[in-house]
């Protein structure tokens, strides 16, 4: 029987033929039977999507499309359907990498780039990660803190025990994993489904909000909050994160399994995502009819939404869905962002640590500076900490985009699985719209 990590045999044009394998302790650990049906083959490939979607889901989401949905009511609900198409696209290049080469987006940056560019690369997507933990500790606090009455500090420190939760479900097997990301996702959907219903959006401003508007190019404010909700939607580390877990399918060695289990992944990540959408549209439509219909235009921050939700709603059941839900994706993101943090460590540093060791270091590197920041501001700062913390992740975009880009158009580096010429070019313009959009942002804030 073939032994072979799928992909590694690859040769291609990379530094190295051969390559340690991405998540080692659980890589090719999920089996996939090859005689099986259609089904239980595809099956089997369900589950890395949904670790994917959570990162479009995360507490930062909330605090952009909250004031977004409370500011500029359904209007912002087109870039939450551009951002979707965008992740969609952008995430099947990653499965295409993983699969093609073998590689995880930063093993493929250590052996494709100068050792410099490398490590330059390497410090932007932990600063990502930085980002993504501030967004995912402020609104865990917030919601322990809403739903308990915790203390903030104290929320922020029990946050960091998600670390050892993820040590015990990876031992039980990554299924374990992926069991739990899809239970806790079920309760957030419940959550939001139930908070829709008592808000009585309208729907037909809900169906106008989905076309595009001028005003997200004229608007320096809006344009603002729609870079935000970009960088909340398609966030780097999502990209690295997808490109390792996709390899703990056992899916073969020929082109033939290799073939199939590209389709299998991209069916599993754009059903995913388009749940995600689902829930990031539940969100802004639940400030826009709860908020900005009121009148209330200003609301930001989560602490004062789930204040206003009961009387405005007329529930008392409303704020304790709103902060379940807010736990919920707090504590799902924080587990694949450690995940995401071990796959950035390893790829691009090749630091092999025993797991336990591992699990710490790439976490501690992301929760402590989020922890000392959140402390450090309190509750009164943590919605424009959420802001920016979206908009920092939509500025290092680029950078893992436009690698991800070049190495699955390259013919030489992926051989018989190089992305098709239409999907190369929709990705490019994924990739100038989202600089676009950067370098105006940019241009806005330097002229104030």
């Amino acid at each position: 029987m073939d032994q072979r990590v799928p992909g590694l045999e690859t040769e291609g044009d990379w530094r190295s033929a051969r390559g340690d394998a991405s998540l080692s302790d659980v890589h090719a650990s999920v089996s996939v039977q090859a005689g099986g049906s259609l089904w239980r083959r595809l099956f089997a490939f369900m589950g890395p999507g949904y670790l994917v979607a959570v990162g479009y889901m995360d507490p930062g989401n909330w605090a952009t499309s909250l004031a977004g949905g409370s500011r500029f009511g359904y209007a912002l609900l087109f870039v939450a359907l551009l951002s979707n198409v965008m992740a969609i696209v952008l995430q099947a290049l990653a499965a295409r990498l993983a699969i093609g080469a073998g590689r995880d987006l930063a093993q493929a940056c250590r052996d494709a780039y100068p050792r410099p560019v490398a490590w330059a690369l390497w410090l932007l997507a932990e600063l990502a990660i930085v980002a993504t933990d501030l967004a995912e500790v402020i609104g865990t606090a917030i919601g322990l803190n809403l739903l308990f009455g915790i203390p903030l500090e104290l929320g922020v420190l029990l946050t960091s025990l998600d670390v050892f939760l993820i040590l015990y479900l990876q031992r039980v097997g990554f299924r374990v994993v992926e069991a739990f990301i899809v239970a806790v996702l079920a309760i957030i959907a419940a959550c939001f489904g139930l908070q829709i219903v008592m808000a009585h959006p309208d729907w037909g401003a809900v169906v106008r909000g989905f076309a595009p508007t001028t005003d997200l190019v004229t608007n320096p404010d809006m344009l603002y909050l729609a870079l935000g909700i970009i960088g909340a939607t398609v966030m780097p580390h999502n990209l690295y994160l997808h490109s390792g877990i996709v390899q703990t399918r056992a899916y073969g060695v020929t082109l033939p399994e290799k073939r199939e289990a590209l389709l299998f992944a991209t069916i599993d990540s754009t059903l995913a995502l388009m749940f995600a959408l689902t829930i990031n549209a539940s969100i802004l439509i639940l400030a826009a009819a709860a908020f900005h219909a009121t009148g209330r235009h200003e609301v930001a921050e989560l602490g004062e939404a789930h204040a206003l939700l009961s009387p405005l709603l007329g529930s008392a059941l409303a704020p304790s869905l709103f902060a379940i839900a807010l736990i919920g994706c707090g504590l799902n993101s924080t587990v694949t962002a450690t995940l995401a943090g071990q796959i950035v460590m390893e790829g691009f540093l090749s630091i092999r640590l025993p797991q336990w060791l591992r699990r710490l270091v790439t976490r501690a590197i992301a929760i402590v500076p989020a922890a000392v920041v959140t402390i450090w501001y309190g509750e009164a700062g943590t919605s424009k900490l959420l802001i920016l913390s979206q908009v920092v992740l939509g500025l290092q975009l680029p950078f893992a985009v436009v690698p991800l880009v070049t190495f699955t158009a390259s013919r030489r580096k992926l051989g018989a699985l190089v992305a098709p010429l239409w999907m190369t070019l929709s990705a490019a313009v994924i990739a100038a719209v989202i600089v676009a959009l950067n370098m105006k942002l940019i241009y806005d804030f330097v002229q104030g």
